[in-house]
């Protein structure tokens, strides 16, 4: 029996290295929050802010699937501070981009997250 692709990183670590390559992967206006997912440890939240006057901010869930793959799931968009409808092609636009990012991102701690 062949072992799983396991993540071989702990949450905090991973945290940690997240908060440190983001930012990286994004357009140098935009802010990233990157936590702990308390109730899964292979997952993290990521919150990105929009830079400008749109005051967009995009919450999503990254979840580890294995050591190399990741799937990012948009749980809320809200503009100043309020919920909102996220099927609008804008909207749309910005969570294609920042799923990307997130992406680009994990690719970039690949070296981290499979050892």
């Amino acid at each position: 029996m062949s072992k799983r692709d396991e993540l071989s990183i702990n949450q905090q670590e991973l945290t940690a290295a997240w908060q440190r390559t983001l930012p990286d992967t994004m357009q140098k206006a935009d802010r990233a929050e990157v936590m702990a997912d308390e109730a899964d440890p292979k997952a993290l939240r990521v919150t990105i802010h929009t830079a400008g006057h749109q005051m967009y901010s995009f919450d999503f869930k990254v979840t580890y699937v294995d050591s190399r793959e990741i799937q990012t799931t948009l749980v809320d968009v809200e503009k100043d501070g309020k919920s909102i409808d996220e099927r609008t092609d804008i909207i749309q636009q910005l969570v294609e981009d920042y799923t990307r990012h997130i992406h680009e991102c994990a690719q970039a701690l690949h070296e981290l997250t499979h050892a």
